[in-house]
């Protein structure tokens, strides 16, 4: 049976990573396997997220270097690369390895669902999946897993500052359609909720359009990571 290796770049994660890692158990006793790619944290994360991982590695900050060095890591047939303050489903394995067996596809991501208070919330989500089984494109909320091979063919996460999910659903989607599972991988809210939930999703929605109207990514990330 395939094996899927799960990355997970972090920074400063020490509040969220055990809830994460701790559902990634079941995971692991089938024989899965988990790594944490560190970017340079200061709050303990790596000592927390050892004994819930098979590896903890140390790479250069930036979450596309980060889980460009985690596949090189990984033993896995398939990879999936999974946000810090996001959680698996319990047969999230199951889900996916039949998921690709049946429709013979290169790649995949979940359906989102955002915890957090904001009433608005399950809206975005709803959105988020809309949007995605629309257009074909995935991001890195929605845990994006892929074989391989394909992920190697398509160039692995390009070296930008911002929208490396995008840019790497755009090239696997030049390899084969994605996998839409309607099965739901739980994110934190704490975007959302701490920057405003419309602001966030105008300046997000703008960002994407910047972008694929051929802004750059650094510039958009310093748009995105300015003091609210």
């Amino acid at each position: 049976m395939a094996q899927i290796s799960i990355i997970i770049p972090t920074l400063n994660e020490a509040a969220g990573i055990g809830t994460t890692l701790a559902a990634l158990q079941p995971l692991r006793s089938r024989g899965h396997d988990v790594i944490v790619v560190d970017g340079g944290s200061e709050d303990g994360t790596p000592e927390l997220a050892r004994p819930l991982a098979d590896r903890v590695i140390a790479a250069a900050r930036g979450r596309a270097s980060q889980m460009n060095a985690g596949a090189a890591e990984a033993r896995g047939d398939i990879v999936l690369f999974l946000h810090a303050d996001t959680v698996l489903p319990e047969d999230a394995d199951r889900t996916v390895l039949e998921g690709l067996a049946t429709t013979r596809l290169l790649w995949g991501r979940f359906d989102v669902r955002i915890a957090g208070r904001h009433p608005l919330l399950p809206a975005v989500a709803w959105l988020m999946n809309f949007r995605s089984r629309l257009t074909g494109i995935a991001t890195g909320d929605q845990a994006i897993f892929a074989w391989r091979e394909a992920f190697l063919r398509a160039g692995g996460f390009p070296p930008i500052a911002l929208m490396e999910d995008l840019a790497l659903a755009r090239a696997l989607g030049g390899l084969s359609q994605p996998l839409c599972l309607a099965e739901r991988v739980t994110t934190s809210g704490r975007r959302w909720e701490s920057r405003g939930v419309l602001r966030t999703i105008a300046l997000m929605w703008w960002l994407r359009l910047r972008y694929l109207l051929g802004a750059s990514p650094e510039r958009l990330a310093q748009r995105y990571d300015a003091p609210r």
